[in-house]
């Protein structure tokens, strides 16, 4: 679909580009918000209002605060602005004319944001009776937003240019989609993510809390919520140690000095949790690499040595403001599955490869089998903000590419998305609803060593500085314990389920076979739980069910006489009476298999 779109000089094109055409869409649309908020309430005050990866916001200050009942009103009075078919109308002017408009009209945030920007010119538009400070560009009039393809969704507050100490304001979220079947389909995703949505899963499973007496952003694990959790990490740690990685264990506090010299102290301080020993500065760690590097630097390292994989499940804390922090996926204390890597240059395209090998195979053994591929790299026209030499990307990313080459896959290139001290690949699962998320990374590292003076000794015998890579496989257990409970709605794989099998007596006389089927189970690694309470059988199934378990097995008269169990599972019902070695057997295979479902 095309979209007849007008720059900020007056020209007018076609954009053809989805999601170029997407993202001016809905900045169009939050602009439209704008003018219908204006209209609603004379004396409201504009910040900004940008499109966003999910729809567009806008920010608002205004003496009384907006309700919800506000929300259709503000949609209806939109849908009268696309009927008007109102133009967006461009102009460019002097920064001072800007100023001094602005100023008589009482807007003193769009005043603030035209004095910060450099030039002597800037452009605005036009929207009926509402101008705003704008570089556009937008769709050519209002009647080109069709009036069933957006939706004002929620309100919020927001701080002025995202900083606690600025003065509070409102924000007004919305969404927009090129056409209404696209906006019916995400709508659809929304609420079959609310019946995911792992904070209230992880609720009704009893797998985590949050703490408001300890404070936000911090997880509390709960019995079942670990059992998941050392499965994940001692599958990762077999399967890491079958590749040559050593495990290694880093402390959470460090002296000042050494987040100085890795540069954190001076680029992340204000995310960082600092404290006093002994008229000492320590810092707890945000991140486990400095201490890996410790490790790497307490010996000479020969070429011999080399490659060295470190890895750790290491817990790092990171100030985190309380209005991003979100259940599992956003939080202020965290455990990383890291690793980093100690290289050659001319082990470098082998190293990168077994990685990616080995975020695929992860990935695929939790049942992620959809993903895409990103590889981000310098912005051409920036390459001066960047660490490392021109030799050292060039190599970087010729490895990452010939890697990926090699192994046929596709990936999108991300100009300007590197973060400054090297390139990266990440790979992004895609979930049961089809959403994207961010957790394998592999990170080439040109500061580091370079900032500790990391050294070997070369077949020459002279001094080398290694290759460092940094690689996470789930990101952080949180995030990815998060993400399991959405992509499965709760209902782990039978090889994470917390609880694989619960034994149900019949009656109370079949307590004691029902005992003897759960230690049987036990002694073979099977999690098993004995519910043994005095219910109703149809009450202990469908609880059962409802807690997502796996399998249950009935025990009566004719089981314990017998040596059998009658197995009932929660994907297809009952399989009837079976030797209880036999589903013992049958369950095996399927945990170590990793199935998903029989």
């Amino acid at each position: 679909m095309s979209l007849k779109v007008r720059y900020a000089d007056g020209s007018i094109r076609e954009v053809t580009d989805p999601s170029e055409a997407l993202e001016i869409y809905r900045h169009s649309t939050s602009h439209l918000m704008a003018a219908a908020v204006s209209s609603l309430f004379p004396g409201t005050h504009l910040g900004i209002g940008p499109a966003i990866s999910d729809g567009f916001f806008y920010d608002f200050q205004r003496d009384e605060s907006f309700v919800e009942d506000d929300l259709p009103r503000i949609e209806e009075r939109m849908r009268e602005l696309v009927q008007k078919d109102l133009q967006y109308e461009p102009s460019i002017i002097t920064k001072q004319e800007a100023i001094d408009y602005f100023s008589r009209q009482g807007e003193h945030l769009k005043v603030e944001l035209i004095q910060e920007k450099a030039g002597e010119t800037l452009s605005c538009y036009r929207l009926g009776d509402l101008i705003d400070f704008c570089t556009g560009p937008h769709v050519y009039s209002t009647g080109r937003i069709h009036p069933e393809s957006f939706q004002v969704s929620s309100i919020a507050g927001s701080y002025w240019k995202g900083d606690e100490r600025n003065q509070r304001l409102q924000r007004i979220h919305g969404t927009a989609f090129l056409t209404p079947e696209d906006l019916k389909s995400y709508l659809s995703q929304l609420e079959e993510a609310k019946k995911r949505d792992h904070r209230k899963l992880g609720r009704e499973l009893d797998l985590f809390s949050i703490s408001e007496e300890a404070g936000p952003g911090l997880i509390f694990w709960h019995p079942k919520g670990t059992r998941v959790r050392v499965v994940v990490e001692d599958f990762l740690r077999q399967e890491i140690t079958r590749r040559g990685y050593e495990m290694v264990a880093t402390p959470h506090v460090a002296r000042n000095t050494l987040w100085k010299t890795s540069g954190h102290y001076d680029y992340y301080r204000d995310n960082m949790y600092v404290f006093n020993i002994d008229d000492e500065e320590f810092v707890i760690k945000p991140m486990n690499c400095p201490g890996h590097i410790q490790i790497y630097k307490s010996r000479l390292r020969s070429y011999r040595d080399l490659p060295l994989r470190f890895a750790e499940f290491g817990t790092v804390y990171r100030y985190e403001k309380s209005g991003v922090l979100h259940g599992m996926l956003r939080v202020r204390g965290f455990t990383q599955d890291d690793a980093h890597l100690f290289c050659t240059r001319e082990q470098v395209l082998d190293e990168i490869s077994s990685l990616l090998d080995l975020v695929l195979f992860v990935l695929r053994s939790f049942g992620f089998d959809q993903y895409k591929i990103e590889l981000s790299v310098r912005a051409p026209d920036k390459k001066e903000s960047y660490a490392g030499t021109e030799e050292d990307w060039e190599m970087a990313e010729g490895a990452l590419i010939e890697a990926m080459r090699a192994k046929a896959m596709e990936w999108t290139r991300m100009e300007g998305e590197a973060v400054f001290y090297g390139p990266k690949i990440d790979v992004k699962l895609i979930d049961a609803i089809g959403r994207p998320w961010q957790l394998s990374t592999v990170q080439f590292d040109f500061t580091l060593p370079k900032r500790f003076d990391l050294r070997y000794i070369g077949p020459d015998g002279q001094s080398h500085q290694p290759v460092m890579l940094h690689r996470a496989l789930l990101g952080s257990v949180e995030r990815f314990m998060g993400v399991l409970i959405e992509h499965y709605a709760g209902a782990f794989p039978i090889w994470l389920a917390p609880v694989q099998v619960r034994v149900i007596p019949i009656a109370e006389r079949h307590q004691e076979y029902g005992r003897q089927v759960v230690s049987r189970l036990r002694e073979t690694g099977v999690r098993v739980e004995l519910d043994d309470r005095n219910e109703k059988m149809g009450f202990k199934i469908r609880e059962a069910q409802t807690q997502k378990v796996p399998y249950m097995l009935v025990v009566g008269d004719k089981e314990a006489q017998s040596g059998q169990v009658a197995v009932r599972n929660r994907f297809e019902g009952d399989e009837g009476p079976q030797p209880l070695e036999s589903f013992i057997e049958k369950i095996r295979e399927f945990i170590e298999a990793r199935s998903v479902r029989p």
